[in-house]
C-alpha cells in the first residue's frame, strides 16, 4: 500500500467479487439477426474497506468465470485511485484468454466497478469525476423489436414521444438477416405515423443486409424522414459499412461491438461511419469508452452510447461529442427493476446529478433481484 503526500495509506482494492441474474423478457424480442427471451445481468463488486463499486455489464453467465478466474486477482491489491492503470493489467492478463466477446464484458464490468468504488471513496459523481461538460444527456428510445405486432410497436413509440417526450425513437429492421424487406418498411412507415413529423426517426438492422440491399433500403428510409441508419451491413465488413455510408442518405452508425481500442480506430479510418458507437460494458469499460470518443472527436465525429443508459448518463456528460445514449426497452426495464437510483427520460434527456449520490448512483435492491439470481 502506498501513501500520500500526506502520510495517509492510499486505498487498495481489496476484493473483487460477482454476481448473475437472468430476467426474461416481458415477451419474446428480435432483430435482424438474433431472438431472444430473457437478457443476463452479470454484476461485479469492488471492494476497498467498506466502500464497494458496483460494475456489470449484458451478456453469458460465463462471464463472471472469466472475471474470478482472470481479473480478480490482478485487481486485488492495487491502488484503487489508479483505475487506467488495473485496466492495462487486465489487458495483459487476458492474451491467451481472448479480448473480444465475453472476456472483453468481463473486463469492463471490473473497470466500471473501480470507477464506481474511486468515485464513492472520494464521495463524488461520476460524471464529476469524469469532469462533466453538460448536466443533460440526450437519449432516443430504442425497441421497436421485429417480433413485435403493429399495435405493440406503436403503443411503445407512442408511449415515448407522447408520454415522455423523447423527441427520438428507433425501431429494429433487417428482419429474417434481411429475407423480410417489404415487412421492414411498412413497419418503418407505421412508425412514421405513430411518431409524427415532428421526431426523429431511426432505424437499426443489427448486420442483417448485404451492402447493395442496404443501400437500396436507405433510399426507401430517406423517404420516411429517418436519419439514422445503424448497422446497416455486420459492422465486422468496414468495406461494405463504407459503401453504405457512401450511398446512403441517413447517417450510418456502428461501433456497438468494439471490443477494443484499436477497433475504433480501424472503423475510423476506414470512414465507415457517420457516428460512432461505443458501449462501456463491452469496450472496456469507462477507461476505453472515454478514449473512443476522443479519437471520434479527433475524427470530427460524435459518438453514441449504446444500451446501458444508467452506466453511460455519467460518460455521457463528461465528453463534448456526445450526440445521444440509447435508452434501450430491454436494459431498462431491468435497471429500473433491480436497481435503486435510475434515472427519468422525460423530455428527452438524462440527469446524472452532479450534485447527487457518489458513483454512477445505482445500488442493487436485494429483495427485487433475488429471483432472478443465477449464481
Amino acid at each position: 500500500m502506498t501513501s500520500t503526500a500526506h502520510g495517509a495509506p492510499d486505498p487498495a482494492v481489496d476484493r473483487v467479487g460477482t454476481a448473475v441474474y437472468t430476467v426474461p423478457c416481458d415477451r419474446a424480442e428480435a432483430d435482424g439477426t438474433l431472438a431472444w427471451d430473457s437478457t443476463t445481468l452479470v454484476l461485479v463488486y469492488a471492494h476497498s474497506g467498506d466502500r464497494v463499486g458496483l460494475g456489470y455489464t449484458y451478456g453469458a453467465a460465463a462471464t463472471a468465470r472469466v472475471v474470478e478466474q482472470h481479473l480478480a486477482g490482478v485487481v486485488a491489491g492495487r491502488c484503487a485511485w489508479d483505475v487506467p492503470g488495473a485496466n492495462e493489467a487486465m489487458a495483459v492478463a487476458v492474451r491467451n484468454a481472448g479480448r473480444p466477446g465475453l472476456v472483453a464484458g468481463a473486463l469492463s464490468a471490473v473497470d466500471v466497478a473501480l470507477w464506481d468504488l474511486k468515485a464513492r471513496l472520494l464521495d463524488l459523481p461520476l460524471a464529476r469525476l469524469l469532469g462533466a461538460v453538460r448536466t443533460e444527456v440526450p437519449v432516443y428510445g430504442s425497441g421497436g423489436f421485429t417480433t413485435y405486432g403493429a399495435a405493440e410497436q406503436d403503443r411503445q413509440l407512442r408511449a415515448w414521444v407522447e408520454e415522455q417526450g423523447i423527441p427520438r425513437v428507433k425501431i429494429k429492421i433487417g428482419e429474417s438477416r434481411g429475407t423480410e424487406q417489404g415487412r421492414d418498411l411498412e413497419r418503418v412507415a407505421a412508425a412514421r405515423r405513430s411518431v409524427g413529423e415532428a421526431a426523429e426517426l431511426y432505424t437499426d438492422a443489427n448486420g442483417g443486409y448485404s451492402p447493395k440491399q442496404a443501400i437500396r433500403v436507405a433510399r426507401a428510409l430517406d423517404g420516411q424522414g429517418v436519419t439514422w441508419f445503424e448497422e446497416p451491413v455486420s459492422s465486422d465488413d468496414l468495406v461494405g459499412l463504407a459503401r453504405v455510408r457512401e450511398g446512403a442518405v441517413p447517417d450510418v452508425a456502428a461501433g456497438e461491438y468494439g471490443y477494443d481500442l484499436p477497433y475504433f480506430g480501424r472503423m475510423l479510418a476506414a470512414g465507415a461511419v457517420d457516428c460512432l458507437q461505443a458501449d462501456v460494458t463491452r469496450c472496456g469499460g469507462v477507461t476505453v469508452w472515454m478514449r473512443a470518443a476522443a479519437l471520434a472527436e479527433a475524427s470530427g465525429l460524435e459518438i453514441s452510447a449504446h444500451c446501458a443508459p444508467h452506466l453511460h448518463a455519467h460518460t455521457g456528460a463528461a465528453v463534448p461529442n456526445l450526440r445521444h445514449v440509447e435508452w434501450f426497452h430491454d436494459h431498462v426495464r431491468i435497471e429500473t427493476r433491480l436497481f435503486e437510483g435510475a434515472l427519468d427520460p422525460t423530455g428527452g434527456n438524462l440527469r446524472p446529478g452532479l450534485a447527487g449520490p457518489p458513483g454512477h448512483g445505482l445500488a442493487l435492491c436485494e429483495e427485487r433481484a433475488e429471483p432472478f439470481r443465477m449464481r
